[in-house]
C-alpha cells in the first residue's frame, strides 16, 4: 500500500506530464516590415514559429503544443512542424487573448491538460532552465507564474509631446516575459470575462490580474527576447547560434 509521501509524488508527476504549451501565432507582426507574419521568417533556414515550437517540445514535461493560427493562413500548412501528432492546430482570432482562448477551448474539450503553459511564437531564445524554473514555482503556487526579468534601465514617462514627464521609480518594476503558466480552468474564466468585458488584455497574467489575483513572478534570462522589430532578427541569431554551440 503506497504511503502518503509516495502517493504525492505520484500525483505531482502525473501533473507535471498533463502540461501542454500553448503558442498564439495568428497576428500579422507589421512592425517587422516584412512581406509576411514574423513568425515565418527564417533564422538559419528555420522559422521562428518553428525553432519556438521545437524549443518547448524539446522540455521533458512538454508533450504537446497547441498553435493558434489565422483562419486563412497560407504559410503554416507547409512547414514541417504542421504534420507533427504532438502539434495541434486551432483557429486563431483578431488579438492575442482570442487565440488563447480558442486554444483554451480545445484543452477544456478534449481534456488533454490541467496546466497551461503560454509562450509568444516571437521568443525562440527561451531556456529550458527557465521554463523548469517556471513549472515549479507555478505548480506550488495559488496562482500560477510568469517569466520576467526586472527593469535594469532607468524609466521616464512621457507627456502627449513626448516630452520626459517624470522618471519613474524602477524599483520593484519587470518586464514581463513568457512562458506565463496557468491551470486551464482559472485562465479560460479569466479570459472569459475579460473578453466580454471589451478590456485590454496584453498577457495572461493581466486577465488574472483583473480577477483580483497576483501570479508569481519568476526571474528569466534577459536573451529570452521577443522578436518585433528588424533588427532582432540579428540577435535572436546571435543566441540561437550561440546556444547550439554550448550544446
Amino acid at each position: 500500500m503506497p504511503t502518503q509521501s509516495s502517493q504525492e509524488n505520484t500525483d505531482k508527476k502525473e501533473t507535471l506530464e498533463s502540461i501542454v504549451a500553448i503558442v498564439p501565432a495568428a497576428g500579422v507582426g507589421s512592425r517587422m516590415q516584412a512581406d509576411r507574419p514574423k513568425q515565418y521568417l527564417e533564422i538559419n533556414g528555420t522559422t521562428i514559429l518553428e525553432h519556438t515550437v521545437n524549443k518547448l517540445l524539446s522540455h521533458p514535461r512538454i508533450t504537446t503544443v497547441v498553435v493558434a493560427i489565422s483562419e486563412h493562413d497560407p504559410y503554416y500548412s507547409s512547414l514541417p512542424v504542421a504534420n507533427q501528432s504532438n502539434v495541434i492546430r486551432v483557429n486563431g482570432g483578431k488579438e492575442r487573448s482570442d487565440s488563447v482562448f480558442s486554444a483554451l477551448n480545445y484543452l477544456r474539450q478534449h481534456g488533454s491538460s490541467a496546466w497551461a503553459l503560454v509562450h509568444d511564437a516571437a521568443r525562440p531564445c527561451v531556456q529550458l532552465a527557465d521554463i523548469d524554473s517556471l513549472i515549479e514555482t507555478a505548480l506550488a503556487h495559488d496562482v500560477g507564474a510568469i517569466l520576467a526579468s526586472p527593469v535594469r534601465d532607468t524609466m521616464k514617462r512621457a507627456d502627449s509631446a513626448q516630452n520626459i514627464a517624470t522618471t519613474v521609480d524602477r524599483d520593484r518594476l519587470w518586464h514581463a516575459l513568457t512562458p506565463q503558466m496557468f491551470p486551464v480552468e482559472a485562465l479560460s474564466v479569466a479570459l472569459d470575462e475579460a473578453l466580454k468585458q471589451s478590456a485590454v488584455i496584453t498577457d495572461e497574467a493581466s486577465a488574472m490580474e483583473r480577477l483580483g489575483l497576483a501570479p508569481a513572478l519568476v526571474r528569466g534570462r534577459s536573451d529570452n527576447i521577443k522578436i518585433t522589430q528588424p533588427e532582432d532578427l540579428a540577435l535572436a541569431e546571435f543566441y540561437l547560434s550561440r546556444k547550439k554551440e554550448i550544446e
